[in-house]
């Protein structure tokens, strides 16, 4: 399996019955995305997005197509595939050391201590590690999830609207963060977002969903060269095209 094909998803469908109701979620998804590449997922609400994360984290099992992962096909959760939810989800009564061992508890606890002050030093959290987090700002409580998510070195992050209960600064701040995270860390990233503006600054593509079923209705490529600026013409020009499609 190439690196441009790490990600294969083939002609994978999606259905739920909700009270004897059919409902189709997804429908013939064709996708394949590169090692280490970030791809931003757009689409309306119930378009099928946070499904389709489901799917390559092996939370759900049952579906019609073909997914596999660096040329394996997934059977279920899997260490090699982290995940970033909107919430935080950090536990209350544990602090920022004990919460990001979760996802390493299988490990001796001097590798474990390594391990936690590597990536919160990763995340811009040194330090922190006693912290409960009630004493954490929203945008370091989410850099905490997404040191626990990297912890155990996943193949790929998920990161299903990571920012959404952010502040507008705070979001800005923390998408910055990300980029900064995935130009140390290489790693496959795959994000669900609501935000276009946000899809194309994370992004190398921009994957825009149909409403439900989901289907692909665009792979749009962004350009390498152009400037993570909001105000840049070509950044512009990019997000009025993703919008159209909205309107179609």
């Amino acid at each position: 399996m190439s690196d441009q094909e790490y990600v294969r998803i083939e002609n994978v469908s999606k259905t739920f019955y909700v009270k004897n109701n059919r409902i189709d979620a997804l429908k013939d998804i064709n996708l394949t995305i590169a090692k280490d590449e970030i791809v931003s997922i757009v689409g309306a609400s119930g378009c099928g997005k946070s499904t389709l994360l489901r799917l390559i984290c092996g939370l759900e099992r049952e579906y019609e197509g073909a997914l596999s992962i660096n040329g394996h096909k997934l059977n279920g959760p899997s260490r090699g595939v982290g995940v970033v939810f909107q919430e935080h989800r950090l536990l209350p009564w544990l602090t920022v050391e004990q919460n990001i061992y979760l996802a390493v508890n299988h490990l001796p606890k001097s590798e474990k201590k390594e391990l936690v002050a590597k990536y919160l030093e990763l995340v811009d959290l040194p330090g922190t590690e006693n912290f409960f987090p009630h004493q954490l700002s929203g945008g370091m409580a989410q850099r905490v999830a997404i040191a626990r998510a990297l912890v155990s070195n996943p193949r790929i992050l998920l990161l299903d609207e990571p920012l959404g209960a952010l502040d507008a600064l705070t979001r800005k701040n923390m998408q910055k963060e990300i980029l900064q995270i995935w130009e140390k860390d290489k790693i496959t990233m795959i994000m669900v977002t609501h935000d276009i503006d946000e899809a194309i600054f994370l992004g190398s593509r921009v994957i825009v969903m149909t409403s439900r079923p989901g289907t692909i209705k665009r792979d749009i490529t962004v350009p390498p060269s152009m400037a993570k600026d909001y105000t840049d013409p070509e950044f512009i020009r990019l997000r009025n095209e993703i919008y159209h499609e909205f309107s179609l």
